[in-house]
This record gives C-alpha cells, structure tokens and sequence, in this order.
C-alpha cells in the first residue's frame, strides 16, 4: 500500500520509481525512539508567577516551596507568652462587656442580652413599677420579724399571710405585663423571638437598680 501506483501509459517514459523513499514522509516512525531530554521536559511541571513585578530571569519557587512558605505553626513556640496574651485579650473583652452593661452598647453584651426585641422589652420593663421589685425586701422582712416575735403570736400568720397575698399580686402582675408586652412586640417586630418574654418577666422582678444591663430610661418613658 506505500508504493505508488504506476502513471498512465503516455507519461511511463518520464516516471522513474524512487526507490527506498515511503510516501509517509511526515510524522515519526512507529519504531523510532523517543528522544529522552524532550520527553523529560514535557514532564516538568510548569509554574508560572503571579506577581507581575517578579524579576526575569529569577527562577519561580515551586509549588511546594510556597506551600512550606506559608505553613505556620500550630502550636506557637513560647508557650508562656501565648498564654499571657491570652490572658489579656480575655481580659479586655470581660472590661467591654462590663462597659457595655453600664452603658448598654448592643456590640459588646452578652448573647442573653443581645438583639433589639431584647433591648425594646428592656425598656419596657424599666419603664414601669413593678410589684416584683420589692418581693426580696418583703421576704427579708418578713424572716427577721418571725425571730422578733414569738411564734405563738397570732402576727406572725398575719405576716405569712400578707407574703403569701403579694406573691400571688406578683405573679398576676408579671402574667399581665408579658400578655400586654407580647402584643407589643408583635406589633413592632411581627413576631416574638423564644425566650423574650421570659427575659421581661425575669428582669421585672429584679429590683431596679441592680439590674444589668442598667436602666437607659426612666420610669414613665415608655419605648416608642
């Protein structure tokens, strides 16, 4: 199939066959040996530089040089001295959060206090008299009267009486303010995240100058 076919009958005196050369003339021979610096060139892995003001002629690192490069450390190597560092960040960030407590910066409270449905009921609560305020100074009362008079005195079932009344006043009190607070809440924000009427009700019974966050309005001065 390599020969070439003879020509026709009025050019024969002209053709004379070539012998020893293949038609194949372009490509490589099947049985030819590849040449080993080609093959070992094609093999190396090309890696081009992406900093445009790379010097020319400076050969590029590779990629595994680059990776060992930007390898840091998990562990650092004084150990003293990442704990001391780890002590102050913790530090600061406990005086902020106490800053934010006494001014009421939203960005550094604590998650519990968190979020503006939270700082709305806040100041609904502090805006109003609550009767929990004042349980805990009802009960202390109540424990140091019983040591002052006798327990035959008929008083002392009139002061456990008189608890027993403001607890249940408490507790109708606290059971309005959450129903009103959550109409509220929905009507501004349209819809009430979990645990915000719990952290209203929590927060009314405390008295009001230890509460934390402080108080940012006062009584009367009601969210808008």
């Amino acid at each position: 199939m390599n020969q070439r076919l003879p020509p026709p009958k009025h050019l024969r005196s002209r053709w004379r066959p070539c012998s020893g050369y293949s038609i194949r003339v372009f490509g490589r021979k099947k049985d030819q040996a590849p040449d080993p610096q080609l093959a070992a060139a094609s093999n190396e892995p090309i890696v081009r530089s992406k900093d445009p003001q790379s010097a020319k002629g400076v050969p590029t690192p590779s990629r595994k040089a680059q990776e060992d490069a930007r390898k840091r450390p998990l562990v650092p190597n004084d150990r003293g001295a990442a704990k001391v560092a780890a002590r102050d960040a913790r530090r600061e960030e406990q005086a902020r959060m106490r800053r934010a407590l006494d001014t009421g910066e939203e960005r550094f409270l604590p998650a519990r206090d968190k979020g503006p449905q939270k700082r709305y009921v806040r100041d609904y609560v502090d805006a109003r008299f609550s009767l929990g305020e004042y349980v805990m100074f009802a009960a202390l009362a109540i424990v140091l009267l019983t040591v002052v008079i006798p327990p035959t005195n008929n008083a002392t079932i009139i002061l456990f009486g008189l608890f027993w009344v403001m607890v249940a006043g408490v507790a109708i009190d606290v059971w309005l303010m959450s129903r009103k607070l959550k109409r509220l809440v929905i009507a501004k924000f349209g819809g009430v995240d979990s645990g915000v009427i719990w952290y209203a009700s929590m927060r009314s019974m405390q008295f009001r100058r230890l509460r934390l966050p402080k108080p940012m309005v006062s009584r009367g001065e009601w969210p808008s």
